[in-house]
């Protein structure tokens, strides 16, 4: 007589992810995208509205020297 088919291995499907595995890609980003966020809002370089502006006094040439210059003031 034939023999049946030998079992050789049992083919399972694999448990279902926890939430945690499954969404952690999503939750690790909206964190990063948070810090990145504050850190930009926070700190006192990246902020244009904090900064000192650069401004040079003005000369103090006196106006009947020659070969010198006085600008006119700047306006801000």
């Amino acid at each position: 007589m034939a023999k049946g088919p030998a079992v050789i291995g049992v083919l399972t499907e694999p448990p279902q992810p926890t939430w945690w595995k499954a969404n952690r890609h999503k939750v690790l980003l909206v964190i990063g995208l948070l810090v990145g966020y504050w850190l930009g809002t926070h700190t006192a370089d990246a902020s244009p509205a904090q900064r000192h502006p650069r401004h040079t006094p003005p000369a103090t040439h006196s106006p009947t020297s020659p070969g010198t210059h006085n600008p006119a003031p700047r306006s801000a």
